[in-house]
């Protein structure tokens, strides 16, 4: 990917203007304006906070759709919002009631937030990813700057410990908790009937059968845990055979089937009983196609956020006799609670062991930060592509 020449600072309003200035890049939704900016260099304020300086920022779907300015709003008091929510970073400095980090320590930092409210009893428990208000404030996304910057401060509950031989891979944490939480939950569900695998030393999902919507990196990461956890897997994605993701999916044992090529009905006959479904593609149409056949006791998990404009025509009875009459479930799933982050940590240690290989191509490409606007606004290409502060 070509590197976008160096961009000037933009000096915007902001509180604390006397803190020293560091660099950020940001969306200012009054300009319309995806910027590099001066944003005050953060310290440490609470004995349980720690300081981090930042060394990987994940790019994803979300963070390029809020440099359309369809959502994404700045904290109160700034002029801008300080992008990021996939990161990893490196301990810096504690505070004097930090407990369970040390400086020189790897982290990776959760995404929301709770609400205020006294009477969510889901955030009141730290479990802000299930918030019962909807008024909840996420870093990089909603009212709260986010990663995208030199140094960041944050509470050390907010944090999960990296080990050292993770490092380059620690920042695909934060979208690999979207299968964790998906999985878990699926866990927890399927316990209505006799369902994952019992056999000592067996993976509770093999004799199971998994489909993975889309082959971007939710999708591979998540056709990633479904081998892992022992099911066969399967990816049904756009492009057809040969490409560069269907040779990766492969590598790693799932088998790679192209939509341009077998139907979803096809897919059915191919796969036999669908017990998971787990969508990472964004696409209502090819979601629901696939829906009309997950099979008996099967289980179809949303993941994506598509546009809100436009219409799918469904098969509505069929859906609902099959809901009924199969004892299916759907299920829709956002964020992750401080478990997820922990799977996700000791499951890409899982995978650098077993396909090593294949987890390096999931990163695509290390940029520096003068590269975030062809990043954030340019043509997407690759699977996951980092800013690399400091490179």
């Amino acid at each position: 990917m070509a590197i976008a020449p160096r961009c000037s600072l933009v000096r915007l309003n902001q509180p604390n203007m006397n803190q020293p200035k560091m660099r950020a890049v940001a969306v200012v939704p009054s300009q319309r304006q995806v910027a590099q900016v001066e944003h005050a260099h953060p310290e440490i304020s609470r004995p349980s906070q720690l300081k981090v300086r930042t060394l990987d920022v994940g790019i994803c779907g979300t963070d390029r759709e809020i440099c359309t300015f369809v959502y994404g709003a700045p904290p109160a008091g700034s002029d801008y919002l300080v992008l990021g929510h996939e990161a990893l970073g490196e301990v810096i400095e504690v505070g004097a009631g930090v407990k369970q980090f040390k400086v020189g320590d790897l982290v990776v930092p959760s995404v929301r937030r709770p609400c205020p409210d006294p009477n969510c009893r889901p955030c009141r428990a730290d479990r802000q990813d299930f918030c019962a208000t909807w008024k909840f404030n996420e870093r990089g996304i909603n009212q709260h700057h986010g990663y995208m910057t030199e140094f960041f401060v944050d509470d050390e509950k907010n944090f999960v410990v990296v080990p050292k031989e993770l490092r380059d891979f620690a920042v695909l944490a934060e979208p690999l908790t979207i299968a964790e939480k998906g999985l878990a939950q699926v866990w927890e569900i399927q316990k209505r009937l006799p369902w994952a695998c019992e056999e000592p030393g067996q993976p509770k999902g093999k004799g199971l059968r998994a489909v993975v919507l889309g082959a971007g990196p939710i999708g591979i990461l998540g056709a990633m845990t479904c081998v892992l956890n022992g099911f066969d897997t399967y990816v049904y994605s756009r492009s057809p055979k040969p490409n560069d993701k269907a040779a990766l999916v492969e590598s790693f044992g799932a088998k790679y089937i192209s939509i341009a090529d077998t139907t979803p009905a096809q897919l059915a006959e191919r796969v036999g009983n669908i017990d998971l479904v787990y969508e990472a593609v964004g696409v209502a149409k090819t979601s629901f196609d696939v829906m009309m056949h997950l099979g008996l006791n099967g289980v179809f998990v949303f993941t994506g956020i598509p546009a809100p404009e436009g219409h799918v025509e469904l098969e509505g009875n069929q859906l609902m006799r099959n809901l009924v009459l199969k004892n299916q479930v759907v299920l829709g799933t956002v964020n992750a609670d401080k478990a997820a982050f922990q799977a996700a940590i000791r499951d890409l240690g899982e995978f650098q062991k077993r396909w090593p290989d294949a987890l390096a191509k999931v990163i695509s490409a290390r940029h520096p930060i003068e590269s975030f606007r062809e990043l954030l606004t340019g043509k997407a290409t690759g699977i996951k592509n980092v800013i690399a502060f400091g490179k």
